[in-house]
């Protein structure tokens, strides 16, 4: 199975309006809206990869357990969290492959596999592996699919409606070059990329408070 390399980039849209404008824009360029779903995402920090791998490799999609293992053995920044899509359960790992963040970086490594069971019985196994909470977050989101490009409309607790550009390649050597693509087509669409450094900001906070925000329609602005 081969290596995947997500390439996404999020804009901060602000409110309902503003996510409608793009939805409107979004169709009249011929995309596609393909599925609205409500998504849990429970992120974790960990420390000891050998426990956690041994644990989790048997539950992993035997097609997938080589690419699981080199994830981790040599992903950088590792991103772990548990994922319910209206009660389809994904383990998730992403990993950085630039200077930015595993967690909100542009180009990363990317691993999904689906596990056959509830999300709270997953992350009971993650615990056991142990592993710790980072945050819970909750959002609920329309996908679009516009040529080979995705374009997913959220709102998120915490955070509000946010877009997400992304395109999925198989050579990492094409980041930059798809960045740049990515960028144009949001300049046309008239939105802007939400800054690094910003989004950083804003995911610290989340992590501190999250409680606050956990399936909660609250949301928060930190410039």
């Amino acid at each position: 199975m081969p290596e995947l390399y997500e390439i996404e980039i999020k804009s901060l849209l602000g409110d309902k309006k503003q996510a409608s404008v793009l939805s409107e824009k979004i169709s009249k360029r011929g995309g596609v809206l393909t599925a609205k779903n409500k998504q849990l995402n429970h992120y974790f920090v960990f420390s000891n990869v050998v426990k956690f791998k041994k644990i989790i490799l048997p539950h992993i999609e035997e097609s997938k357990k080589s690419l699981f293992q080199k994830i981790l053995n040599e992903g950088k920044n590792l991103s772990i969290r548990t994922r319910d899509t209206d009660g389809r359960v994904l383990l998730v790992v992403k990993a950085s492959i630039g200077s930015d963040t595993s967690a909100n970086g542009v180009s990363r490594m990317e691993f999904e596999s689906e596990i056959d069971m509830t999300i709270d019985k997953l992350d009971k196994l993650f615990l056991k592996a142990g592993l710790k909470y980072q945050a819970k977050w909750s959002r609920e989101r329309e996908e679009y699919k516009l040529g080979d490009t995705n374009i997913c409309l959220d709102k998120n607790a915490g955070y509000g409606y946010l877009a997400e550009f992304e395109k999925v390649v198989t050579d990492r050597t094409l980041a930059d070059a798809v960045k740049k693509e990515l960028l144009g087509l949001m300049k046309d669409f008239g939105v802007e990329e939400l800054p690094q450094g910003r989004l950083e900001r804003m995911f610290a906070h989340y992590n501190k408070n999250w409680r606050d925000y956990y399936g909660t329609d609250k949301i928060f602005n930190i410039t």
